[in-house]
């Protein structure tokens, strides 16, 4: 059986990694949106912000799947079910689905067609309203 204490010092440390996911998920928006306005308004693209948020985008998708499962293995070493804090369980799993969805739909982004950076773009909308919900709820069960 895992120490208690270490456990407190397993969910700070989650709580920490999530809270800088979102911080560099913000810092991917932000890169999103400057790209995004000089796109629709005929500006010349930012090639340094595109090749920044491009690069970075996979391994921020991956941390902040890998920092759901890290949620669910405290929770489990902690309480022995998943479902002990149900809306924090549920509000990462929605963050988790939205990460692999954002991932997805830019694979499929190709030429200067807007479609596919639309649904990016409202997604990407998406997932940072959800780390701000996920957010307050950790709040909540931490202190």
């Amino acid at each position: 059986m895992i120490d208690k204490e270490l456990i407190a010092y397993f969910k700070l440390a989650h709580g920490f990694f999530n809270l800088s996911m979102m911080g560099l998920f913000c810092y991917q928006g932000w890169m999103g949106y400057v790209i995004r306005q000089a796109r629709t308004s005929g500006a010349p693209v930012p090639i340094d912000a595109v090749r920044r948020h491009r690069k970075a985008g996979p391994v921020f998708a991956l941390w902040g799947v890998l920092g759901y499962f890290a949620g669910i293995t405290v929770v489990l070493l902690d309480k022995g079910r998943v479902f002990e804090y149900p809306l924090h369980f549920l509000a990462g799993l929605m963050i988790a689905i939205v990460i692999a969805a954002v991932y997805a739909v830019s694979r499929r982004i190709a030429g200067p067609e807007p479609h596919y950076r639309n649904i990016h773009f409202g997604l990407g909308m998406c997932l940072l309203a959800l780390y701000v919900v996920q957010v307050l709820l950790g709040l909540g069960i931490l202190l």
